[in-house]
C-alpha cells in the first residue's frame, strides 16, 4: 500500500515538472539566450 502511495506521488511531482518545462519553453523562458557567440555549450 506505501508503495503505490509513493509511486503517486513521484508520478505527479514528475507530471508537474515536465509541465513547468513544457510551459516555459513555449513561452520562450528556455535555459538558451539565444546569444551563441557568449554560449559555453556552442562549437
Amino acid at each position: 500500500m506505501g508503495t503505490i502511495i509513493v509511486l503517486t506521488v513521484l508520478t505527479g511531482v514528475v507530471f508537474f515538472i515536465v509541465r513547468g518545462m513544457v510551459r516555459d519553453k513555449k513561452q520562450g523562458k528556455s535555459g538558451c539566450g539565444g546569444d551563441c557567440g557568449r554560449c559555453g555549450g556552442c562549437h
